[in-house]
């Protein structure tokens, strides 16, 4: 059974609207949003036609229990399992938790109890996961009111719940499972990509993401919720289309992966597609191009942009062996191409979407034997945050002050503000060994394990999902007036605070990038 703390019962709800308001701040403003809407529903009784069918809709959510969500099967592991192998196995699934059994009792691992490992003495090898595991966790019935399910989290400010049928625990329910029930009945683009029978069906159902992004940027959810909700919705729409397009044996004897901003789940407008094939050794299918290619062109045909790259698995480098692929990072990182760098950068990000996950593992199991003793190579890896400088120390800076005139027309958000951010942390995790999936996550490793001010570490985070939503305003306009969204920017068009938000973001790139030339002496290369 389940250690549960006596007070974690669903059942006792939060009242007064100033602690829910206070409480909902932590799963940002359409937190709060939806208590108060809930609220109205169960409040109001007479309405006219419109007021009476949003009332219906909510009245859906008010009613629905926790089975009715997308409950995620938990990754299990022995108390006594080194933290080092739990670390591994985690990135391999890309998942930030496992439960952790120890005899009869039943605990929770998290990225966050990870911070606190790392700060040990001991390696990583050394330590029991057992020691960093909460065995209280808090827990709901798959009967209860998702409502409450919600609340519980506001009112103690945690991040996920375990799901009990009995004694049995059957699943676990995250702040973004939750959200994407609530935002706008999300949860009904996932059933219907389930239960796509045909890539036409697929593509009604991926064609209700960007409806979504408008439903939910309007009700003021945060840029990287959204990121993350959009993430999950992608990945299962490649999966499905994976099950739909490639025969069986290719399934079991591959890995599909995404990459980029795709794999660290920081995208949300499409952009580009970054996605790979790892094949098992010795494994040959006869018409390996032809599927591959079909995956390529149906995504295209979904909205889903080619990358102009060519970082496709229709793409010869983007299919390979594992041993072959194992060969072409080694030559990204000792090799004289000058897209090496870029194409490792890329794959540091990858995360499993279908297939046999363990191949991904072994690619990465081959890429730390590849970095031993290659203390030379970070520096130069993360000489790239300079790609975009323009080569002057003047430039573009100098339009920070005001971002107005003719000269600030239009910036490249990406390549000025959120590569180098993403970059330079992803540097650092190479570096020092952290694999934990996305730039927030690596950020307060790096923070925990003391290779970075944590005061740094907050600024940085903050100016990526303070751009991450500047981007998106302007994506979303750019896609209402007909335009095909890009990373450009134009600070002339943003209001007073928007402008100061965008100012004192780049600001932080400018310190984060000299902080990053002196760790690794930029200069002398």
């Amino acid at each position: 059974m389940v250690g549960v703390p006596q007070n974690a019962s669903c059942g006792a709800r939060q009242k007064g609207r100033e602690g829910q308001e206070g409480h909902a701040c932590f799963l940002g403003g359409y937190g709060f949003a939806c208590v108060r809407r809930m609220q109205e529903v169960r409040a109001v009784t007479g309405a006219d036609r419109s007021t009476r069918h949003e009332q219906r809709e909510m009245v859906t959510l008010v009613t629905a229990r926790v089975r009715d969500a997308a409950l995620r099967k938990p990754y299990v592991v022995d108390a006594g399992t080194d933290l080092a192998t739990l670390c591994r196995e985690l990135a391999a699934r890309a998942l930030t938790d496992a439960l952790v059994r120890d005899g009869k009792r039943l605990g929770i691992f998290t990225a966050t109890q990870l911070v606190r490992a790392i700060l040990r003495d001991e390696p990583p090898q050394a330590l029991a996961v057992r020691d960093f595991t909460s065995f209280t966790p808090w827990s709901v019935a798959v009967d209860d009111d998702l409502y409450d399910a919600m609340m519980l989290m506001l009112r103690h400010r945690i991040h996920r719940v375990l799901v009990r049928d009995g004694d049995e625990v059957v699943g676990i329910l995250s702040q973004f499972d939750l959200m994407s029930f609530l935002a706008s009945h999300s949860h009904l683009i996932a059933a219907e990509i389930s239960r796509a029978r045909s890539p036409g069906e697929l593509a009604e159902a991926a064609a209700g993401v960007e409806p979504l992004i408008r439903v939910l940027h309007a009700d003021g959810v945060r840029s990287e919720i959204i990121a993350e909700l959009v993430g999950r919705l992608n990945r299962q729409i490649f999966r499905r289309l994976w099950q739909m397009l490639a025969p069986r044996p290719l399934q079991e004897n591959s890995c599909l992966i995404v990459m980029g901003s795709e794999g660290r789940s920081e995208q949300i407008i499409r952009t580009d597609q970054d996605n790979a094939l790892i094949l098992r050794d010795g494994f040959r299918f006869d018409g390996l191009e032809r599927v591959t290619q079909a995956f390529t062109d149906t995504l295209i045909s979904f909205g889903y942009p080619p990358c102009p790259g060519g970082i496709m698995l229709s793409r010869p480098l983007w299919c390979q062996s594992v041993q072959d692929f194992g060969d072409s990072i080694r030559d990204w990182v000792h090799g004289s191409d000058p897209e090496g760098p870029m194409h490792l950068a890329i794959f540091l990000d990858a995360a499993a979407v279908a297939g046999d996950e363990g191949l991904l593992a072994a690619l990465r199991d081959r890429l730390r034997r590849v970095l031993t003793g290659g203390d030379s190579f970070y520096a130069r890896f993360a000489l790239a945050i300079r790609q975009f400088d323009g080569g002057a120390e003047g430039g573009w800076w100098r339009r920070l002050p005001g971002l107005r005139g003719p000269e600030a027309a239009e910036i490249d958000l990406k390549k000025l503000g959120i590569f180098p951010l993403v970059h330079g942390t992803r540097a650092l995790a190479l570096e020092h060994g952290i694999t934990l999936p996305g730039t927030q996550a690596r950020l307060a490793a790096l923070a925990g394990a003391g290779r970075i001010d944590a005061g740094l570490a907050r600024d940085v985070a903050d100016a990526l999902h303070c751009m991450m939503g500047l981007k998106l305003d302007s994506n979303l306009a750019q896609i209402a007036r007909g335009q095909a969204p890009d990373n450009s920017i134009r600070p002339s068009e943003l209001g007073r605070l928007e402008r100061q938000a965008l100012r004192d973001s780049l600001n932080i790139v400018r310190e984060y990038k000299q902080w990053l030339g002196q760790h690794y002496r930029l200069d002398l290369l």
